[in-house]
């Protein structure tokens, strides 16, 4: 069975994501954007395999720890989309700007793009390219235990923000609506920062994109 548990990291409470095989205790770890000690604390206490690093997007909260990591351990960075160059390009200005410890660049192992797929053990997740909060944020997809991680392009009762560079509000809409809808309402979504929701929830609910806002 397919495994995730979410640790809240930065001063940002960004919900870095563990994932793994419950059979082989493979794991990666999605949006390591600090406190690695915490982090790898934990792949120990729960006796993980780390063997990958996973990336929606490149901002500072989700990407800062990322070369220190894969460096320390070795590890593969797999993503973002290559629209997301220019935000790994600044990350040493993001945490000087942010107040986060120095971030170093670095080049993913392999780029994603709309439709790939990432395995983790035995078990296969599904690529979206969701833009609008960045242009090359990405979601994961399991069907097999209907959850998605979707960084910061959805949240409980809101959505990303597009006032970054290069942020556009009407195609994080569409992204939500065209790509996170299709995955169905009982899909449950672990967004970038505070609590897991529903598709069918925010559907009906969110005043960003609820239908019948909409439709109206």
């Amino acid at each position: 069975m397919l495994r995730y548990q979410t640790i809240p990291v930065t001063a940002f409470a960004q919900n870095c994501s563990l994932v793994w095989d419950d059979d082989s205790l493979q794991a990666a770890v999605i949006d390591p954007g600090g406190d690695l000690e915490r982090l790898l604390s934990e792949v120990e206490r729960l006796g993980l395999k780390l063997g990958q690093i996973w990336l929606t997007h490149a901002h500072i909260d989700h990407a800062g720890g990322t070369a220190a990591l894969a460096r320390r351990s070795g590890l593969p960075i797999v993503g973002p989309h290559p629209g997301d160059q220019f935000w790994i390009d600044g990350l040493p200005q993001q945490s000087r700007m942010f107040g986060f410890p120095e971030a170093q660049t670095f080049t993913p192992t392999r780029w994603l793009y709309d439709g790939d797929q990432v395995k983790v053990g035995a078990h296969v997740l599904h690529v979206r390219h969701c833009p609008g909060h960045t242009p090359g944020h990405v979601v994961f997809y399991s069907p097999e235990i209907q959850r998605a991680f979707v960084g910061d392009v959805l949240f409980a009762g809101s959505i990303g923000r597009t006032d970054f560079p290069q942020g556009n509000h009407g195609q994080l809409v569409q992204s939500i609506t065209e790509r996170l809808w299709p995955m169905g309402d009982d899909t449950v979504f672990i967004p970038g920062h505070g609590p897991e929701s529903s598709f069918g929830q925010e559907r009906q609910s969110n005043p960003h994109v609820a239908d019948r806002v909409l439709n109206r």
